[in-house]
């Protein structure tokens, strides 16, 4: 693992700047683009990664940001949005809308403004860690902070489990 500033993505070290955050970030040899694979390298439960997850509603970008061990109900979003249709993004649309690739797309810092919607889930923990621009990279941020500087409306869109 790296701690340099070299290691951050330019538009997400940008975005820190500009939000006035100085968080750590980490970089692995490895990836971690999964959220198995971010918890395994930094030691947590899945449930303390944050996916920052592109879905296209009614042909629009919208960011859901849902912890690591849970899935998004799409119909749950769709209620949440008032949309016809709610999709995951192509990975031409996330990079679109987002400046980044699929496996790291941090919680802000994007491209262009889009609706968040942030699963309360993520406010289970102290700290939560999340994509820092590349699917090497990761930084820790208290959730609520997380979700206030990405715009998030808290909402409950995670898979009801049986």
């Amino acid at each position: 693992m790296d701690r340099t500033d070299s290691v951050i993505h330019p538009r997400f070290a940008e975005a820190l700047r500009a939000l006035g955050l100085d968080v750590e970030v980490r970089r692995y040899p490895d990836a971690v683009r999964t959220a198995a694979q971010a918890a395994a390298a930094i030691g947590c439960e899945p449930s303390e990664i944050v996916k920052s997850l592109v879905f296209a509603a009614d042909g629009a970008p919208v960011l859901v940001l849902m912890d690591g061990a849970s899935r998004v109900d799409v119909a749950r979003v769709r209620d949440e949005l008032g949309a016809a249709v709610v999709e995951r993004a192509d990975p031409d649309l996330v990079r679109e809308t987002t400046g980044y690739a699929i496996g790291g797309v941090p919680p802000f810092g994007h491209r262009t403004r889009t609706t968040v919607l942030a699963d309360r889930g993520l406010l289970d923990h102290p700290v939560v860690w999340a994509a820092a621009g590349t699917p090497h990279t990761v930084f820790p941020l208290d959730p609520r902070s997380l979700i206030d500087h990405a715009g998030g409306r808290l909402v409950d869109v995670r898979e009801r489990t049986a």
